[in-house]
């Protein structure tokens, strides 16, 4: 690491997943002083760049370039740094030198935080798959005999947060923690309306966001929130006192 900043780790298996459920947590982090990465599996090319395919003469590479663009873009207006790994799409086929990597991303940055896709998610096989790599990631970095970069050591172990799937009630879901995101919103709304591609999700996504900061009130009674983001942890949570 080129400082002593603590890092979260975001890893998305498209190139705009992080704009839609994570842009908030991940400019809220940003302005906190943490260094955010994103570690993008795909770039998106075929299942999740509609409007880009129907220009004439379009090109796979050509996509790639255009997702990469927009996605780079977004991460500096939340204020995060971006990493491609270009595992295919639709489906995401990863090599065994791109696990290698993904552990390294662990080892080397050690991640306070992790944020990830959903278990489940019958719409895009993709997004459980980049759940699964970075759970066999996390884990394969704690492996001192495991072939990466750095040591591993069962002190690295960072709690990692499912953000919420675009419909969550058929990916089983549970918002556990709700994120007050008001002070980054307007930053997150920047984010997604540079992503031209799905321009068509800005409109969904800024309701989400405003229904989950309702619920933020109704179960706080912090009157100022007004934005919110939904996420659910997959280890326990180790404390000595019940909040």
């Amino acid at each position: 690491m080129a400082d002593d900043k603590k890092t979260v780790l975001v890893i998305s298996a498209h190139a705009a997943d992080f704009v839609w459920r994570a842009g908030g947590a991940i400019a809220l982090y940003a302005d906190r002083g943490y260094r955010v990465r994103i570690v993008c599996l795909s770039f998106g090319e075929r299942g999740e760049s509609e409007r880009l395919w129907k220009i004439p003469g379009m090109t796979v590479e050509k996509v790639k370039e255009d997702r990469c663009t927009e996605s780079t873009r977004a991460a500096q207006i939340l204020g995060a740094e971006i990493r491609f790994f270009d595992m295919g799409d639709y489906p995401i086929v990863p090599k065994e030198e791109d696990t290698v990597e993904l552990v390294n991303e662990f080892r080397l940055n050690k991640p306070v935080i992790v944020l990830t896709h959903s278990f489940e998610d019958p719409y895009n096989m993709d997004h459980p798959l980049a759940n699964d790599l970075t759970l066999k990631a996390r884990v394969y970095a704690q492996a001192s005999g495991y072939p990466a970069k750095g040591k591993g050591s069962q002190d690295d172990a960072p709690p990692v947060f499912i953000f919420e799937p675009h419909q969550p009630e058929q990916c089983n879901f549970k918002p556990q923690v709700l994120l007050d995101i008001t002070p980054a919103w307007e930053r997150k709304l920047e984010a997604m309306k540079s992503m031209a591609a799905q321009e068509h999700l800005v409109r969904y996504y800024t309701g989400l966001g405003e229904r989950r900061g309702v619920q933020a009130v109704r179960n706080s009674g912090k009157r100022h929130i007004k934005y919110a983001e939904a996420f659910q942890r997959i280890y326990p949570q180790v404390t000595n006192e019940l909040a």
